[in-house]
């Protein structure tokens, strides 16, 4: 009498709509992948408790990565199969290195990933609910198809990455070096978004402000959770429309 397999269902709360998110993952792997093992269901939902949308934080990425990552367990591939990473590559900038679920570095288009060793970071994030397309930002940026902001200097002058162990204070000096490029325009669109960084800096204890990816969440890093926790009751109170958020970045 032959046993029946196993009933595995594998569900999880996306951010993005079910379908779109279904389309572009589901619809990128080769033919070989799109066939779940049997007993398998691979359900797509949605709804992520109060996270916002076009956030910069990288959520429909996260999204799709996480679907890659269910998959990957289903078929047994490890997570940097040839094949997982085309897809990932295929799907988003974004998607290799949130399927990677490390801090990196990301150059070219998204396909350079230098892994980081990074400290735990205590931080608040803030956004004021307010959507702000990247296509826009870009947009606002002025750059013309193809130019680069990234100079012969900037690559000579490329910032140096503390080493395994290095401090807190290490990280934040180093990431303090450098810029978001985006920052400026995205505040063009929404001048919300300096008001954002103003109070995260004027929070105790606060080391360092800056938004997010494309905007429009903010963080700053803290020298402690303690000192995080405090900040962001501290902005809930001052600002009880905007979406806050402290914990660990690593």
């Amino acid at each position: 009498m032959k046993r029946k397999a196993a009933e595995l269902q594998i569900r999880h709360n996306f951010a993005e709509q079910p379908r779109r998110l279904e389309h572009k993952v589901i619809g990128s792997l080769p033919a070989g992948l799109r066939q779940r093992p049997g007993g398998v269901e691979l359900q797509f939902r949605t709804g992520r408790q109060g996270q916002a949308v076009a956030a910069g934080i990288g959520g429909g990425s996260a999204d799709a990565a996480a679907a890659l990552r269910l998959l990957a367990k289903a078929n047994a591939l490890a997570l940097d199969d040839s094949r997982l990473v085309e897809v990932a590559q295929m799907t988003g900038a974004d998607v290799p290195v949130c399927l990677a679920s490390h801090a990196c570095v990301m150059t070219g288009v998204g396909e350079t990933l230098l892994p980081l060793a990074l400290p735990k970071l205590p931080c608040v994030l803030v956004n004021p609910r307010v959507p702000v397309a990247t296509r826009d930002v870009f947009e606002a940026l002025g750059l013309r198809n193809g130019e680069l902001l990234v100079g012969a200097s900037d690559v000579l002058q490329a910032t140096a990455w503390p080493e395994q162990g290095g401090s807190l204070e290490e990280w934040v000096e180093a990431l303090s070096a450098g810029t978001n490029d985006l920052e400026a325009p995205a505040a063009r669109i929404q001048p919300v978004i300096g008001e954002v960084i103003s109070a995260l800096s004027a929070t105790n204890g606060a080391w360092l402000a800056r938004m997010s990816g494309s905007g429009a969440t903010c963080f700053a890093i803290y020298e402690n959770t303690e000192e995080a926790q405090r900040a962001a009751q501290r902005i809930r109170l001052d600002h009880p429309q905007w979406w806050v958020h402290a914990g660990v970045l690593s």
